[in-house]
């Protein structure tokens, strides 16, 4: 039986998504649920700007679809409700968030807003197939996820 692109697409977006729930349920902690609920929601994220990194760096072999995929997929998780992992009290506990993300939670918002148009222009930008267009959609998204890291995530588990 010949595999089209379709199928192909389909297989790998299964086995993506199969390979990122357990990355996601991993974090669920009930004790801590702001905490383990935002840090799912950022591995996701990471599940799939990861494979788009390592192609734009040539790590492993490019392919149209699979960062089509992921990108349409990031566009998608950026769409979910992450102020619900941010509530006033869950600074504390399990977080590599910083404490100031409570005090300017405005700016916070912000760059939130700012990675979701970026990563809706890359998966445009990646289902249209130009490669240069592709790499400034992706260099603006790692810039909007990287401006929020700068200012709001601690390299350590605080």
């Amino acid at each position: 039986m010949a595999w089209n692109s379709k199928k192909t697409l389909a297989a790998l977006a299964l086995a993506t998504g199969m390979g990122a729930a357990p990355v996601a349920l991993s974090h669920l902690n009930p004790e801590e649920f702001p905490q383990s609920y935002r840090q799912s929601l950022f591995a996701i994220l990471g599940a799939n700007m990861g494979p788009m990194a390592s192609m734009a760096k040539g790590e492993i072999p490019w392919d149209d679809a699979r960062f089509a995929g992921f990108a349409a997929d990031l566009a998608t998780a950026t769409t979910l409700d992450y102020m619900r992992g941010f509530p006033k009290g869950s600074e504390g506990g399990t977080t590599r968030a910083k404490p100031g993300i409570w005090e300017n939670m405005d700016d916070f918002e912000a760059k939130l807003n700012d990675l979701r148009a970026a990563a809706a222009e890359l998966a445009t930008a990646a289902e249209g197939g130009d490669k240069k267009a592709i790499m400034t959609a992706f260099q603006a998204t790692g810039g909007a996820c990287k401006s929020c890291h700068d200012e709001y995530k601690s390299k350590d588990y605080l």
